[in-house]
């Protein structure tokens, strides 16, 4: 396994020249915190939710399969829903065989993003590490490739590339709130920044697992429930990020369902922006008050994904 300190500027930049023909440079927008009920403060979103595949998990599944040898018997991995569909759509856009593992409480649109794609969806056990289980025997029997979600170089080389295009885009943010689950985000954007940004982890209440690594120094298993479990619920953080988080990530902070929903809300009502839980999480630590900005601080908040059946043209 490629180790920590190979995960750097250099390695992003140029895993984001051999990507970027793949994925979309995804836009800012600027916003005012008074819009939110919040003291006047200028807010930077970037809104990764409109990435290929609907998350920016497009950027280390390309990264994987364009960096990595892939055998005959093709790709697979396991994943709450964004991952799978992710690697399901870069594989398709790349003529590679896919089979998606995913627990029970994926959401139905992740699922049928994943199957719209073309791959194999198979459903195993009810949480992301009954899917991963699953996922390392099929490869065990087939020889195919598997693309990590988070505990994997190249994912996070791949992830890495958002930081870039925010620092081009949006110079001199002194601090980025990132939502966490395993850690692959969050790894690859600390590697990048490197102390030139603040970053600032947000986590659900009910699945603590950055927070709980950090207060026993190493990754270790945490709960993995609530209202982002899809996205944001492994067992623990990968060994990969975690010395890039203990030197780079400030700090943790938690947020309820209940901020997360609100959130959700927000950003639907104030910006007509769509997000599911997890890729809401970020902005419920401004908009609950976990995360309070001093005067003056240029604050940007990643808007991490959209898979979601919550607005429904249907009806």
């Amino acid at each position: 396994m490629t180790a920590t300190m190979d995960i750097n500027r250099e390695r992003i930049a140029a895993t984001e020249a051999v990507i970027r023909p793949h994925i979309r440079r995804t836009p800012l927008i600027q916003a005012d915190l008074a819009d939110f009920g919040l003291p006047a403060a200028s807010v930077t979103f970037k809104l990764e939710m409109l990435q290929h595949s609907g998350s920016f998990k497009a950027r280390g599944a390309f990264a994987n399969l364009l960096l990595r040898q892939v055998p005959a018997a093709g790709v697979v991995a396991a994943s709450g829903g964004n991952h799978g569909a992710a690697v399901a759509y870069a594989a398709q856009r790349l003529g590679i065989p896919a089979t998606i593992f995913v627990p029970d409480i994926t959401s139905p649109a992740k699922a049928e993003r994943i199957s719209g794609y073309g791959a194999k969806l198979v459903i195993a056990g009810n949480r992301y590490a009954d899917a991963l289980a699953a996922s390392e025997a099929h490869v065990a029997q087939t020889g195919a490739l598997a693309v990590h979600a988070y505990d994997q170089a190249e994912t996070l080389l791949g992830q890495g590339s958002v930081a870039l295009e925010l620092e081009q885009d949006a110079p001199g943010i002194d601090t980025l709130l990132v939502a966490v689950g395993g850690g692959g985000l969050i790894g690859g954007i600390a590697a990048w920044c490197a102390g030139r940004t603040r970053i600032v982890a947000v986590e659900p209440e009910q699945s603590p697992t950055l927070h709980a690594a950090f207060a026993a120094g190493a990754p270790v298993d945490a709960p993995a429930g609530g209202i982002a479990a899809d996205s944001l619920a492994p067992r623990r953080v990968g060994a990969l990020m975690f010395p890039i988080a203990r030197s780079h990530v400030e700090r943790v902070v938690l947020v309820s369902d209940d901020a997360i929903r609100q959130a959700q809300a927000a950003l639907w009502s104030r910006l007509r922006l769509v997000t599911e839980p997890g890729g809401a999480a970020a902005f419920a630590a401004l908009l609950s008050g976990r995360y309070l900005p001093s005067a003056g601080e240029r604050i940007a908040v990643l808007v991490c994904g959209a898979n979601t059946t919550a607005v429904n043209f249907d009806s």
